[in-house]
């Protein structure tokens, strides 16, 4: 073991001024000395990189290294562990880009499952009769007010003896909203028999809500206060049942064709969910007179997933009209909007503060505006699927009524003739299949766990690595940048610059390879000291003369 010998020297700075250039010669030689040490111990260190590697491969825990990296020249086997590492890690990485790949492909896949429940909420339940305006509520002032929409001109056979002008016609202005409110079917009138669960329900059980028809009727609409039915049994006489009289002897006379008359007898009806408002003219079902309708329900509820994964709406909309989203809603709002933009009024079951259109501007721009925009613009109405709905499916069977047996007894009962119950008397029964629910859900394919499953099982099986290996790799890339750096830049500059102040360590093969010994033998006998440097050493070489 070679001896080191450890020595920490001060210089003074008392010196004269002409011995100034001769101490900072001595301090250049100092350096020299150092530094030419620390320059053959970084060649030492660049010869011994190698060795430090083949230390690391053999201790990394990923595959195949430490047979690649072996102290020696390369050889055949190294060669031949080389080209396997290299297939093995482009298989891997080829794996790794396939998945990732199918990673942002966002692929997503459909569950349906069927969940039972104790009690179930009962759905609501609009219906609308599709004729709009009764007869016998019609005066003269009134249907030349109504000509437009049903195509009326003025010396036209009406059919019929016009009603007295009421007191109301003098109190205040026409409106379509007001109109349709008073000259409706209404429900007292229509509604002969309700029960809902065996229990008997009334026309107080109804809201009233305007569409496309008029003035329609919503059963358990969950407004002002009333909680929501609920139902704990499934099939008939567990749900709504009526018996509605259509009043066909009220229907308008047709004498054109315009989006406001029908050719058709009975009333419209759809099932919704609380949450979302009627869209009865275009998501309603019919239901004739002289038939007993069976519609057997099953709630379903669908849960999609937001982009990237699929396109439903994951926010509720900026709406000012409804609190809950649903495509419903969100195209009752747009039609809103383009009708105001385009026609400065809104339909009477639009929501909002514009005026209504008066009859001439339904059918010279708001009718056309509507029927083009469902029609063919397709980009002013976007509306997104939202990411949970409820829906109702629908299984419908009927029966004619009343049978010859019962015809007589319902003329009686109702004081109408029996030609009369069997073209206006319907029953609706709405019913619940089974207390299920179905459940249609979308599920992501392929999640950030399965990805790095599959990487994590493609490096074990390809190079057997692990997020361990990879973190050894970038640890020894750390230490072998962080050293070179240290060595050739910062550590150097301040290992020179408090040189003055730190000791030096040197061996006794150092001292014997730089050999200052031989200058000091021929200096001659006389010479003076500095009074900082040990006795009998010369001012010219004081290092060279302590080592010696």
């Amino acid at each position: 073991m070679p001896l080191q010998i450890f020595c920490t020297i001060s210089f003074s700075n008392e010196e004269a001024p002409e011995d100034a250039a001769a101490t900072e010669k001595e301090e250049d030689e100092a350096d020299e000395f150092l530094y030419g040490q620390e320059e053959d111990e970084e060649d030492e260190e660049d010869t011994g990189a190698t060795t430090d590697f083949v230390a690391f491969a053999s201790s990394c825990t990923l595959h195949g290294l430490s047979h690649i990296f072996v102290e020696g020249s390369l050889g055949a086997r190294q060669a031949l562990w080389a080209l396997a590492f290299l297939l093995s890690l482009s298989v891997f990485l080829y794996q790794v880009a396939d998945r990732i790949a199918y990673y942002l492909e966002y692929h997503h896949v459909t569950l349906l499952s069927e969940e039972d429940s104790p009690e179930m909420t009962f759905p609501a339940v609009t219906f609308c009769n599709i004729n709009r305006v009764r007869l016998s509520q019609l005066s003269h002032e009134d249907l030349l007010y109504l000509a437009p929409l049903v195509d009326y001109e003025p010396g036209m056979e009406l059919g019929f003896t016009p009603a007295q002008p009421g007191p109301w016609e003098e109190d205040e202005p026409l409106n379509l909203y007001g109109f349709f409110n008073r000259t409706c079917h209404q429900l007292e009138d229509m509604l002969l028999s309700c029960s809902y669960r065996g229990q008997r329900c009334g026309p107080g059980d109804f809201a009233p809500v305007f569409t496309r028809y008029g003035k329609c009727y919503t059963f358990n609409a969950g407004q002002d206060g009333k909680p929501r039915l609920i139902t704990m049994k499934g099939g008939t006489g567990n749900g709504l049942e009526i018996m509605l009289d259509i009043q066909q002897d009220e229907y308008l006379p047709v004498w054109g064709e315009t989006d406001e008359t029908s050719f058709e007898a009975g009333i419209k009806v759809q099932i919704h969910s609380q949450d979302e408002p009627p869209l009865i003219d275009q998501l309603g079902f019919g239901v004739a007179p002289g038939f007993q309708t069976f519609v057997s329900c099953q709630e379903q509820r669908l849960i999609y997933l937001p982009p990237p994964w699929g396109d439903c709406k994951a926010v509720a909309g900026d709406s000012e009209f409804y609190d809950t989203y649903s495509i419903t809603a969100c195209r009752i709002d747009c039609e809103t909007r383009y009708l105001v933009e385009n026609c400065n009024c809104r339909m009477v079951h639009m929501p909002g503060d514009a005026p209504y259109c008066t009859p001439e501007q339904y059918k010279e721009c708001a009718d056309p505006a509507l029927d083009f925009l469902v029609e063919k613009d397709n980009e002013y109405c976007i509306c997104e699927m939202p990411c949970n709905m409820t829906r109702y499916g629908k299984e419908l069977s009927m029966v004619k009524i009343p049978s010859k047996a019962s015809a007589k007894y319902l003329a009686k009962k109702y004081n109408k003739s029996e030609q009369y119950i069997g073209e206006n008397i319907l029953v609706l029964d709405i019913f619940f299949e089974a207390l299920n629910y179905e459940t249609i859900e979308q599920k992501k394919a392929y999640e950030v766990a399965g990805l790095l499953g599959d990487i994590g099982g493609q490096m074990g099986l390809f190079i057997g690595a692990s997020i361990l290996t990879v973190l050894e790799l970038f640890d020894y890339a750390y230490e072998v940048i962080k050293h070179r750096l240290c060595r050739r830049g910062k550590c150097r500059k301040n290992h020179k610059r408090n040189n003055t102040d730190k000791g030096v360590a040197l061996s006794m093969d150092d001292v014997k390879r730089h050999n200052p010994c031989e200058s000091i033998r021929g200096h001659p006998a006389g010479m003076t000291y500095a009074a900082n440097i040990l006795p009998h050493h010369p001012a010219r070489g004081t290092f060279e003369d302590f080592t010696c």
